[in-house]
This record gives C-alpha cells, sequence and structure tokens, in this order.
C-alpha cells in the first residue's frame, strides 16, 4: 500500500508542477523553434521532468525546468541538423534504380516470383551475394537459401522459355547445317 501511495504522490507532484511550468515553457520554446516543433520539444521536456522529478528543486522549479527545455532544445536542433546533412547526402547520391531490368521477358518472369524469392533472386544475382550471405541478409539458413535460390533460378528459366521458346534451346541455322550427300 505504501508504494501506491508514493505512486500517487509523485503523479499529484508532477501533475501541479506540469500545470505552473507549461505554458512558461511553451512559450520559451516557442520564441526559438518553429511552430511545428515545439509540441513534440515541450513533450520530451516534461518527459525528462517526470523521470527526474525527485531532482527538481522545489524552490526553483521554473528554473530548472528551463535548463531542461533548453537542453531539449539543443538536442532537437542537433536531430535537425542531423537531419538535414543526411537529406542533403542523399541528395547527393546516385537515384536508385528501378527494380526493372532491361529485358521485359526476365521483368515479366521475375513478376512471377514471391516476393521473398525474387529479394533472394535479387541479391544473388545484382548484389552478388553467395548463398552464406544471403542467408545472412534473409534469416534463413544457408540450405534453405540454396534451395529457394535454385527453385527461383528454374521458375525463371521456365517462365522466360514460355514467353520465348526460341530464346531458351538452340535455333537451328540452315546455313550452318553440315550437308550429307
Amino acid at each position: 500500500m505504501e508504494h501506491g501511495t508514493s505512486d500517487t504522490h509523485a503523479r499529484y507532484r508532477f501533475e501541479m508542477l506540469a500545470a505552473d511550468v507549461f505554458d512558461p515553457l511553451q512559450r520559451y520554446l516557442g520564441r526559438r523553434l518553429p511552430a511545428d516543433q515545439v509540441d513534440d520539444a515541450l513533450s520530451d521536456t516534461l518527459l525528462v521532468m517526470w523521470r527526474r522529478l525527485d531532482d527538481i528543486p522545489r524552490d526553483a522549479a521554473l528554473p530548472w525546468c528551463y535548463s531542461v527545455a533548453r537542453q531539449t532544445l539543443a538536442n532537437h536542433r542537433r536531430a535537425g541538423r542531423r537531419r538535414l546533412a543526411l537529406t542533403d547526402k542523399l541528395r547527393a547520391q546516385p537515384r536508385p534504380v528501378h527494380d526493372e531490368t532491361e529485358d521485359p521477358e526476365l521483368d515479366t518472369a521475375l513478376a512471377k516470383l514471391s516476393d521473398s524469392d525474387r529479394e533472394i533472386i535479387r541479391l544473388w544475382a545484382w548484389e552478388q551475394l553467395d548463398p552464406r550471405e544471403i542467408a545472412v541478409v534473409t534469416g534463413l539458413t544457408t540450405n534453405a537459401v540454396s534451395l529457394r535460390l535454385t527453385r527461383a533460378k528454374k521458375k525463371i528459366e521456365e517462365e522466360m522459355a514460355r514467353q520465348n521458346p526460341a530464346r531458351a534451346g538452340h535455333i537451328r541455322n540452315e546455313s550452318t547445317q553440315e550437308h550429307t550427300e
């Protein structure tokens, strides 16, 4: 029962403190951040206040809370700079290649595979990974990857042969056949 009383007291103290500092902190953050970021920063500040409730001095609660808000503001600004740097870095990178190949028949054959088999084929063909490495990426066993890779390649081969029978085998070229007399 003692524990419950302590939790109730802490909650009551936090609610009273939050009611006292909410508006001043919101104004403080509102003068320093874009409007769409104020609520997140205020929420982060209140979360720190809740977690460190016992550290808040009773005779200087608002200045202590301003200090937390100031640190939260610094964190938000750092995160914003990291976001901008990442955005700039991503813009400088070449555009990702579309999932299609230069071969419409191959695209059709790949589209008939399950998503996981298509990913295994891509990891093998495009990323040049071996079955052991593909197993690490996919979380499958190496044996499962080998089996699925073999089956997927066979399905692709069969689908491409169905689409274009001449492509699947050898075409007789009459001009190169030997003449027997």
